[in-house]
């Protein structure tokens, strides 16, 4: 309980205490210790009456007096920091984890996904509509490179792309994605067949290995044979 109703609540027996005292003064100074009875007793009309425990009436309280005794008889309000405290619900539970142990779930597991009609945007980048597949293991070889020594450049850039589009030919690939529809730009190993297309850029020099990539073996191998981008124009031959 607060202070502020302990108060209050003793605040209101006093008074009522209080009242009672001058009651019994008036009784025994007006009367000399005699019963008032109801036929001497003067009208009081609305004001209420105190009977002793002995029967006999004791002196009228004002209604003033009454009004008093009523509301210091009355609980203190409560104050609305105490109505919060009192009302408030338990926070929410935590949302259970999405696995066991608490941990989020993982991304999906890429599975072997069929897409047609590929079309080579360069030696490394393909394109299926508005979507684009980066092959994985292989820096892509822009369409505007140039290779070759001064006087003798060449846009292996170009020719990378063509050799590219000739080894596809507007045939499906299977490729290994978390889902068949993606936006953007995504990153997987595709093959024609059983020929994976980024090994095959690679062996041939028309694409560098990522850093750290296991196809770093083959694309030094191809650098050392000067092929693709490593070698002179073929047209030349």
């Amino acid at each position: 309980m607060r202070p502020a109703a302990v108060f209050t609540g003793l605040a209101g027996m006093a008074v009522v205490a209080s009242l009672l005292m001058a009651a019994e003064a008036r009784l025994r100074g007006g009367t000399g210790g005699e019963d008032t009875t109801a036929a001497e007793a003067p009208e009081m009309g609305p004001a209420a009456e105190i009977t002793s425990e002995t029967g006999g009436r004791l002196a009228p309280i004002s209604d003033a007096d009454a009004e008093i005794i009523a509301r210091a008889a009355q609980p203190a309000a409560p104050s609305p920091a105490s109505t919060e405290r009192m009302t408030a619900t338990p926070a929410d539970p935590p949302p259970p984890p999405d696995t066991p142990g608490g941990q989020a779930a993982g991304p999906a597991a890429k599975k072997p996904i069929e897409l047609t009609r590929p079309v080579a945007e360069n030696a490394g980048v393909l394109s299926f509509g508005e979507r684009r597949l980066q092959l994985a293991g292989i820096v892509p070889t822009p369409t505007d490179r140039i290779c070759g020594p001064a006087g003798r450049q060449w846009p292996c850039g170009m020719l990378a792309k063509t050799a590219l589009r000739q080894l596809l030919r507007n045939r499906s690939l299977t490729c290994d994605l978390g889902m068949a529809e993606w936006k953007g730009t995504a990153t997987a190993a595709c093959r024609l067949g059983t020929q994976d297309l980024g090994t095959w850029l690679a062996e041939n020099g028309w694409a560098e290995a990522e850093a750290g990539s296991p196809l770093g073996v083959v694309a030094e191998k191809a650098k050392q044979a000067q092929k693709g981008i490593y070698g002179g124009d073929p047209r030349r031959k």
